[in-house]
């Protein structure tokens, strides 16, 4: 019913504007849709006369709307609304589109001088965070993270050369995209251990020889594990094929040439720069998931938070001491891995969230980690206690003993010393005196 009371009402609307049109001119009646007016605006000048006389009718026929994104563009502020709305649909029976609205210009992400450089003030509390962070990692809930023994930068075999090293790193590096750092170390250490040697006689291993001469599918299967690896094959391969042709077998020295290669973006290239068996040479800050996200976090990156990683890498370059750069990639990687993780992150487990430096953290996690720690601080406290009392009762125990010694040892020196005495008595009497003294003694025994 409502269907069919709306459509009657549209109707009886419609035929308004076609009785005024038919009335004043000889045009058909037709529905007013975009192909009708931009005929109406293809028609000859005998017709204008007919389209204004249709703007007539519709004005009179009630009110227009402005669709949206219109302009009177050339109304004037003395003009009254018909006088508007009359142009508007002259507008249209003349095929002139709407006038799209000018759009704000969007507000930079940061402040960009126009050099290019990003400008960000440090955080205040930024020294305080990084070294509560820091110890953290060092002896905190995010002490031996996966990072710290499998990630990309100590994969490299010690025992190789420092070209194949450097190789190694970089194909570490390549193959770490959207892969774990257990998985990807086991893919290092099937392509160390299985890939064949490119002659006879020579070395199996990782290294360029090798990877220019191995079969595509055995490529594929030793790194069957890692995520997209079949795209991280055929990087592989022309990478190799690069490295030959262009930089002497070995790869590139600059950030340019590492991003040029296939599937090296740059927060590989800056990491593969900074590693110890890369170039061991910082040229700027490697942000890769963890980086980017846990700034975001933190704040660390502006007062909006930054939509790309080189976008973090740019805001952390601009105010953060450049003897931070490569060690900041380790301290968030392993603390998003073991704490701040992407999901369900451990708040109350961090130290920052504890302290109310982590603006990001989850409350009640944090509030729940405090209890946590009250209560076992009370443990702590009471084993410590009962641990006092326990050796406090075992001193007193060793007195008692100590005391009862001593009185047996001095009650058996005083024997000891009247015995002696008797003895030189003995020897100091006469003779008859101890013969009397005997008599005596064996009197009283009778």
């Amino acid at each position: 019913m409502f269907r069919m009371t709306r459509s009657s009402r549209l109707a009886g609307q419609t035929s308004k504007y076609f009785d005024a049109a038919t009335s004043t001119t000889a045009a058909t009646s037709r529905r007013l849709t975009r192909s009708s007016l931009a005929r109406l605006a293809a028609s000859t000048d005998e017709e204008r006369a007919g389209k204004n006389a249709v703007a007539d009718a519709a004005l009179a026929s009630g009110p227009t709307l402005r669709t949206p994104g219109e302009q009177d563009v050339d109304d004037n502020d003395d003009d009254d609304d018909d006088d508007k709305a009359r142009r508007r649909i002259r507008r249209r029976l003349d095929g002139a589109r709407p006038q799209p609205r000018p759009r704000p210009q969007a507000r930079p992400q940061n402040h960009r001088p126009a050099t290019g450089a990003v400008t960000i003030a440090p955080p205040t509390d930024w020294e305080e965070m990084y070294a509560v962070a820091k110890e953290m990692r060092l002896h905190g809930a995010a002490a031996n993270a996966a990072v710290d023994t499998m990630g990309c930068e100590r994969l490299a075999q010690r025992g190789a050369s420092a070209r194949d090293r450097r190789f190694q790193t970089l194909v570490a590096l390549m193959l770490s995209s959207q892969t774990k750092d257990t998985v990807n170390a086991e893919a290092m250490a099937r392509l160390q251990n299985e890939l064949p040697p490119y002659k006879a006689g020579a070395p199996p291993g990782l290294n360029l020889e090798n990877m220019l001469a191995v079969d595509p599918k055995l490529l594929n299967e030793l790194i069957g594990k890692v995520g997209f690896h079949n795209n991280k094959t055929k990087y592989l391969k022309q990478t190799a094929e690069i490295l030959r042709r262009d930089y002497g077998s070995d790869i590139p020295p600059t950030i340019q040439g590492l991003t040029s290669l296939p599937g090296v973006g740059p927060k590989m290239a800056h990491l593969c720069m900074s590693a110890e068996h890369g170039w061991n040479r910082v040229e700027g800050i490697g942000v890769d998931v963890h980086v980017h996200r846990i700034t975001n976090l933190w704040g660390w990156n502006g007062p909006r938070p930054t939509r790309t990683p080189e976008e973090t890498r740019a805001a952390l370059e601009s105010w953060l001491p450049r003897d931070r750069w490569k060690e900041i990639n380790w301290l968030l990687v392993g603390l998003g891995q073991a704490v701040c993780l992407p999901v369900g992150r451990r708040c109350g487990d961090c130290e920052l969230g504890l302290r109310g430096l982590c603006r990001a953290a989850d409350r009640a996690k944090v509030n729940e980690g405090r209890r946590r720690r009250e209560k076992g601080g009370e443990v702590k406290r009471e084993a410590k206690a009962a641990e006092q009392v326990k050796a406090e009762s075992e001193l007193d125990g060793d007195g008692e003993e100590a005391k009862v010694k001593a009185k047996a040892e001095e009650d058996e020196a005083a024997g000891r010393e009247g015995v002696k005495e008797e003895a030189d008595e003995k020897k100091t009497q006469p003779e008859g005196t101890v013969k009397i003294k005997k008599e005596e003694d064996a009197d009283v025994d009778g």
